[in-house]
C-alpha cells in the first residue's frame, strides 16, 4: 500500500493546523505551523479564493487521514465499517480510528507521535494480551491490554520513551507505569476525541 514519505511538516501547513506528525518537535518553537502559517508551495501566501463546499469537505477527510495516517482506500473501508454499524457514522468512524493499535501506542504515551508509534509497532516492540501484535491497524477491544515485548525494553529509544513516561492517557484507557503496559478500560466515546475534527462533513462528501 503506497503510503506518504515526504516532508510531513507540510501536511500540516496544508491543513492549516498541528497534526502533531513530528513528536517532540511539533511542541517547540522549531513548529512549521508557528514559523510559517500558510499553506505549502509557490503560491501558499497568495490563496485567499474562497474554498467551495465540496473543498471544505475534502480537507476535513484529508485533515483526519493524516492525523491517523491512513491511506485513502483503507480510509474508505472504515467509512464504509462505520456506515453499517449502528449511531452516528461520523462518530463511529472516528471510534474506529481510535481504536488502531498505533493510535492506542500513541494514547498512552508509548510513543511521541502516531508515525513513531506505527513504526514500534511494525518492528514488532509490542504485545496485546500476552501476544506479539506487529499490524498498526489492529483494533483493540475493551480489557485488552497493550505492553512493550519483554526483549524489547533493552532499546535505547524505548528506555529512553519509558523513563520519560508521562502522557497522561484519555479516560477510555488506563496505564501502569510500573509494568509499562496499558489496558482498555473502555470503547472510546465522541467526548474523549479531542480532535479540532468537523465528522459531519466527511460524512456529507462520501453522500454525494
Amino acid at each position: 500500500m503506497a503510503r506518504y514519505t515526504g516532508p510531513v511538516c507540510r501536511l500540516c501547513r496544508r491543513e492549516g493546523m498541528k497534526l502533531f506528525l513530528k513528536g517532540d518537535r511539533c511542541y517547540t518553537g522549531k513548529c512549521a505551523i508557528d514559523r510559517r502559517a500558510y499553506a505549502p508551495g509557490q503560491h501558499g501566501q497568495s490563496r485567499g479564493k474562497k474554498p467551495t463546499e465540496y473543498g471544505i469537505q475534502l480537507r476535513e477527510k484529508q485533515k483526519v487521514r493524516r492525523v491517523y495516517g491512513v491511506a485513502e482506500k483503507q480510509f474508505r473501508n472504515y467509512f464504509d465499517e462505520a456506515a453499517r454499524q449502528k449511531g452516528m457514522t461520523g462518530e463511529n468512524l472516528l471510534r474506529l480510528l481510535e481504536r488502531r493499535l498505533d493510535n492506542v501506542v500513541f494514547q498512552l504515551g508509548f510513543a511521541t507521535s502516531r508515525p513513531e508509534a506505527r513504526q514500534l509497532v511494525r518492528h514488532g516492540h509490542f504485545t496485546v494480551n500476552g501476544r506479539r501484535v506487529d499490524i498498526p491497524s489492529f483494533l483493540v477491544r475493551q480489557g485488552d491490554v497493550v505492553a512493550f515485548k519483554e526483549a524489547s525494553k533493552t532499546s535505547p529509544r524505548i528506555k529512553e520513551i519509558i523513563t520519560n513516561l508521562d502522557r497522561t492517557p484519555p479516560k477510555w484507557l488506563s496505564i501502569d507505569a510500573n509494568a509499562v503496559a496499558g489496558t482498555v478500560a473502555a470503547l472510546p466515546s465522541r467526548e474523549d476525541i479531542q480532535l479540532p475534527i468537523q465528522e459531519h462533513l466527511i460524512v456529507e462528501k462520501y453522500s454525494r
